[in-house]
């Protein structure tokens, strides 16, 4: 993981991986938070890592009811998903964060880790859903 990201962002990196396995696997999320915990990476936020992904593995259905109204016919990858389960969740969950950052951070996680042009379906779809989860995000973002 590169070192020069803040301790937040690498939590949601963190986050986004343990949900990608999650998806796959299906194992259960308390194993995989566990495994995670586990490894001797510096600099992460592991309190927000331990807010994210149990929250998310376990709001899941919630999360994808708000984000349904914002997909189309398109088949997700497991990237993407999971950028937009955690988008979702921090747009709903975490109002210290600027809508902006949230939805920023999960296009930067899905250009990273996910398929060609895959961030920008996240970013449209966050777009669409943060005025409803956020009242100051009644202004497209950048």
């Amino acid at each position: 993981m590169n070192a020069h990201l803040s301790p937040r962002r690498k939590a949601r990196h963190l986050a986004l991986q343990a949900l990608y396995q999650w998806i796959l696997s299906e194992n259960d999320p308390d194993e995989i938070a566990s495994q995670f915990r586990d490894d001797p990476r510096r600099g992460v936020d592991w309190d927000y890592f331990d807010r994210l992904f149990p929250a998310i593995a376990n709001g899941k259905a919630e999360l994808q009811r708000q984000l349904e109204p914002a997909l189309d016919d398109r088949k997700l990858d497991p990237v993407e998903q999971a950028a937009l389960w955690l988008g979702a969740f921090e747009l709903a969950s975490e109002p210290e964060t600027p809508w902006r950052v949230v939805i920023h951070e999960a296009v930067e996680l899905a250009k990273v880790f996910g398929a060609t042009d895959g961030h920008k379906y996240v970013n449209a779809v966050l777009d669409k859903i943060a005025p409803r989860l956020r009242d100051d995000a009644d202004l497209p973002s950048p």
